[in-house]
């Protein structure tokens, strides 16, 4: 260990934990966007625009509201199973700071001290099941394993001889979360994780121009909620130097402590523990909500003859103000080398008032917190087109303005201790918020979907979406690793008689990732440099996610 002594011990990583709470990220389950607003939709791969899906044309493209007739009711009942895994291994020559004795890839016995690991280990993090977080409760519900259910309906009326279509429905943009056991090696990316965004009224209107062209708008008033939970700890060389001093350092000390050594060490040896690179630091609990958040949708559909349409539409963003509560709950270490070590000497003193770092760190800090959150706008267009007189082929291409993502930043009702440390690791940083960059990318998407129509009663669909990812390359994560994806959909319509439609829908997304150790600034980045939160520094990562959709629509007319 003597050529770790080489290393400048510095203090100001103390508080890495709070760089946590600026990972709260809820914009990457938003990269799932449209697979939980319509099970026709999904069967054709959100090639929709020109082929609007009934009453949740709402979403897609109001303007397809002017095809229905009289009175219809739409339900819509979605079972979704997923699977959110991920193996971090350690490469060749993998340490931090001297040390790899890391619990998540080591295979050593736990009573073996020594620093470098002899044997490692590929450690697998999975999801146990499916997180909502309920408002009334204030608090993430853990579903029982398995797949969930969940309703949807709406209802939409076109009067006799009149060229207006009004409708209304209940459905949801974007909803998920999930949750870990507390011994799962993931646990330092989510315990447990919840976003919920659910269109709640939706009051559409649409407009029926001539026989060849349709206009549509409908407004949705939705509720937007984010909560997370999730360990923290840093394996950051500064951190380590932390283990030198109480391992190699402090030890002869312990037992002859004086003022002298006191002085000399800043009272670091009296801490009763100490930090490590690879010991827990805290805990973080989170939770942001707004209850109204209105956006828009205006579409335009013109199909000019029977073989032929196009559709397109613009949904709107919208900026929030997301208010809530927060709280960290300190491990022992890290109060234990402010309170019982720099507190306790002269110079450890003189040292943190000179770093500006707090006097006394407590178990737990509560309070509220708020964050300004930009719902990115979305415009999608797309052609219907029946190549022969039963099969018709959809393709759509969309925009979604994710660049709105370029940074986040949190703001505390009051000062945070820790974060007299972090502004000096994290540029923009003050005693009451936290900055955090995203540097999300815009993306054109496009899907293609096929209607075969085999009898007047039973229609055939498949469809097929790849999706790019928003997440830049050096910002990949296992907290939602649904970033490039192959969105499979396949269907089945029935009209039971002239005003009654069921469909059934499958569909299967798959998405694979690789992240090398040292390639992303939110996962594995190594260095001292890595302040923000990387909490598997230095080791490999292979994420897989695949989320399962199956449901039955009920369609009636009167």
């Amino acid at each position: 260990m003597k050529h770790l002594l080489h290393k400048k011990p510095k203090l100001s990583c103390l508080v890495l934990a709070m760089s946590a709470v600026g990972w709260t990220v809820p914009s990457y389950a938003m990269l799932a966007q449209n697979m939980s607003v319509d099970l026709r939709s999904l069967s054709l791969g959100n090639a929709v625009t020109a082929d609007p899906p009934g009453i949740n044309s709402i979403h897609f493209n109001p303007a397809g509201l002017t095809k229905i007739k009289g009175l219809q009711l739409d339900i819509q009942l979605m079972m979704a199973d997923f699977a959110i895994e991920a193996d971090l291994s350690a490469p060749k020559d993998f340490e931090v700071f001297g040390y790899s004795d890391d619990p998540i890839v080591c295979n050593d016995a736990v009573s073996n001290s020594e620093p470098l690991c002899s044997e490692f280990k590929t450690a697998h993090t999975k999801v146990d099941g499916v997180a909502l977080y309920l408002p009334v409760l204030d608090k993430i519900v853990k579903l029982p394993p398995g797949p969930v259910t969940a309703p949807t309906a709406g209802i939409a009326y076109k009067p006799p001889g009149s060229k207006y279509t009004y409708a209304n429905a209940f459905y949801a943009p974007m909803i998920a979360g999930y949750y870990r056991d507390q011994d799962d090696p993931g646990v330092y990316m989510g315990r447990q994780v919840a976003l919920e965004r659910i269109t709640y009224l939706s009051p559409s209107v649409a407009y029926q121009i001539n026989d060849e062209l349709s206009v549509g708008l409908s407004v949705g008033m939705s509720y937007q909620a984010i909560a997370l939970n999730t360990d923290f700890r840093a394996p950051n060389p500064l951190v380590g130097v932390f283990r030198l001093f109480d391992e190699e350092i402090c030890g002869p000390f312990r037992e002859q402590a004086n003022l002298v050594t006191d002085l000399l060490l800043f009272g670091i040896c009296n801490a009763e523990e100490s930090l490590g690179p690879f010991k827990k630091a805290a805990n973080l609990d989170v939770s942001l909500q707004q209850t109204l958040s209105p956006t828009y949708n205006i579409g335009v559909l013109w199909e000019p003859n029977e073989r032929f349409a196009w559709g397109a539409v613009y949904q709107s963003g919208n900026k929030m103000r997301l208010k809530g509560k927060y709280k960290v709950s300190y491990a022992n270490g890290t109060r234990s080398i402010i309170n019982d070590g720099l507190q306790s000497s002269i110079t450890g003193q003189i040292l943190g008032a000179i770093l500006g770092f707090p006097s006394y760190i407590p178990e737990e800090e509560k309070g509220l917190l708020s964050m300004n959150l930009s719902f990115p706008a979305h415009f999608q267009t797309g052609i219907k087109y029946k190549v022969l007189p039963n099969l018709q082929i959809n393709f759509d291409v969309g925009w979604t303005d994710f660049g709105v993502w370029d940074a986040f930043n949190f703001e505390f009702d009051r000062e945070v201790q820790v974060l007299k440390i972090a502004k000096i690791l994290v540029p923009g940083t003050t005693n009451t918020t936290l900055p955090f960059p995203l540097d999300f990318n815009t993306r054109w998407n496009w899907g293609i979907g096929m209607e075969y129509e085999h009898t007047s009663r039973i229609k055939f669909r498949l469809g097929y979406e790849p999706r790019d990812s928003a997440v830049p390359d050096n910002k990949r994560n296992i907290l939602a690793p649904i970033n490039a994806a192959k969105m499979f959909g396949a269907g089945i319509g029935y009209r039971f008689d002239p005003d009654t439609d069921i469909d059934l829908t499958l569909m299967h997304l798959r998405s694979r990732d690789t992240v090398p150790a040292g390639t992303s600034t939110l996962l594995n980045q190594t260095g001292v440099t890595n302040a923000m939160y990387n909490p598997y520094a230095g080791l490999d990562a292979k994420t897989k996610a695949t989320v399962n959709i199956m449901g039955l629509v009920y369609r009636t007319r009167w």
